[in-house]
């Protein structure tokens, strides 16, 4: 069968043959039209016209109200067509807008990337997943000469791009500051000036800092309004929960931090977390922070990494593998 050629003619003779015959190489034929049109992207109004057109020629003498009835249906195609086209504008804005958002990603990837150091006597674990493409998550470790450990973990109140913009300030002003000058309640009083000077008012960020004595085994930290997390003392088998006081960071310049310590015995557990592990939800339900602790009981006996990635996959799987917010959760296990 010879290719269907794109004109009023040929379309008023393939509808007249269907019309007497109701033949399938009509149909067929009226298939090929549809997808010439889609090729020369002819808009659906020009195809309902050329219809009227071809069945006028068929039949000059058709009732008002059918005459009627097709010039209605042309007006509503037209409005068809104009709707489609701003729909497949969007679509294009969208794909690109995705092609953007996912370049940003690897490039936080990137600019966040840290290393999980090696101290002597403690076995670090640490896992961080974004909810959606983004991360408006961040961990960071830094060390010293002396092989201390700072820690840092924040969670920008607001996602998406801005939010790896501000984390990647976070990181690069971490970084810029002395190794040698790594206390906690001064870490952050710096770190606030900068968010409270080149962050909008909108966005907050919540932050704990922490600084591990290699030698002493003491923990000291402090921490900007974040989730507050555990402490697993070994020697009486209970978890506390971790003090903590302190303004989000951005609120106000002169804002102070105050210092807390945790001194480490052998098997005792630091578990520093992100509210994305405790306002985990099943439905429209909050778990509550014992049935949190019962899972990490579960995994803690286990090396670190492995424990937080089983903690991590127990409330993936728990959420039907849908996160609600970006999940983050290290342990500091002595």
């Amino acid at each position: 069968m010879e290719p269907f050629q794109f004109n009023l003619e040929n379309y008023r003779k393939v509808l007249e043959r269907y019309i007497n015959t109701e033949d399938e190489s009509s149909l067929y034929q009226a298939e090929q039209f549809s997808k010439l049109s889609m090729q020369n992207n002819i808009l659906p109004e020009e195809i309902i016209n050329i219809h009227i057109q071809a069945l006028k020629d068929l039949y000059p003498e058709l009732p008002k109200e059918i005459d009627a009835s097709l010039n209605f249906l042309l007006e509503t195609m037209i409005s068809y067509g104009l709707a489609y086209q701003q729909f497949q504008t969007l679509r294009q804005k969208q794909g690109e807008l995705e092609s953007e958002i996912s370049i940003a990603a690897n490039m936080q990837q990137t600019l966040l990337s840290t290393y999980k150091p090696k101290i002597e006597g403690l076995d670090i674990g640490a896992v961080s997943v974004p909810a959606n493409i983004m991360n408006g998550d961040y961990y960071h470790f830094v060390t010293d000469q002396n092989n201390n450990l700072g820690i840092a973990v924040a969670d920008v109140i607001g996602k998406g791009i801005p939010a790896a913009l501000a984390m990647s300030m976070i990181k690069y002003s971490l970084d810029s500051f002395p190794k040698t000058q790594r206390n906690p309640s001064i870490i952050l009083e710096n770190l606030n000036r900068v968010v409270e000077r080149n962050v909008d008012t909108s966005m907050f960020i919540t932050m704990f800092y922490g600084l591990f004595d290699a030698e002493s085994s003491k923990l000291q930290y402090a921490s900007a309004g974040h989730e507050p997390g555990f402490y697993y003392c070994a020697k009486s088998d209970e978890f506390f929960e971790i003090t903590t006081k302190g303004m989000v960071l951005g609120v106000t310049s002169d804002s102070t931090y105050e210092q807390y310590e945790i001194e480490m015995d052998q098997e005792d557990i630091v578990i520093l977390l992100t509210d994305g592990v405790t306002e985990c939800r099943v439905g429209d339900q909050f778990i509550e922070s014992d049935e949190v602790l019962k899972v990490i009981r579960e995994y803690m006996h286990l090396p670190a990494q492995e424990a937080v990635e089983r903690v991590y996959r127990h409330f993936e799987k728990l959420q039907d593998f849908q996160l609600r917010d970006d999940f983050t959760l290290i342990f500091l296990k002595k």
